[in-house]
């Protein structure tokens, strides 16, 4: 593996930032600079830390930054269920925002354990 771009993991959180901006918005602008804004962020961190991990000299930093990535995205499957709660998001746009955060974690998840394995 050359870079973290080569990873599965990254390249399916990226595509779920790029649903995430298309969907949000969509938002109501008085949401801007509030759960539009956290929906966002919380996406756009998910591939980062997965990213920066990658750039640490040890597996320790990795995990801790691969778990920062998971913290992440169940922050972003929260939001994404107020956002649906507010119909903000349609039951389509969610379902498909759900689906593929759920694709990410079940990508993660055993990442992450395989990286403990080596600690």
């Amino acid at each position: 593996m050359k870079t973290f771009r080569d990873l599965q993991v990254w390249q399916k959180a990226m595509v779920l930032v790029t649903k995430c901006y298309s969907i949000t918005s969509n938002f109501p602008k008085e949401e801007l600079f509030s759960l539009t804004s956290q929906i966002r962020r919380s996406s756009i961190s998910i591939p980062s830390n997965i990213a920066e991990g990658f750039g640490r000299d040890t597996n320790k930093d990795y995990l801790r930054f691969l778990t920062i990535s998971l913290g992440s995205l169940f922050e972003f499957q929260t939001q994404i269920e107020i956002a649906y709660n507010l119909k903000y998001i349609d039951e389509e746009n969610f379902n498909l925002l759900y689906n593929d955060s759920r694709e990410v974690e079940r990508m993660l998840s055993p990442f992450i354990r395989k990286i403990k394995e080596t600690l």
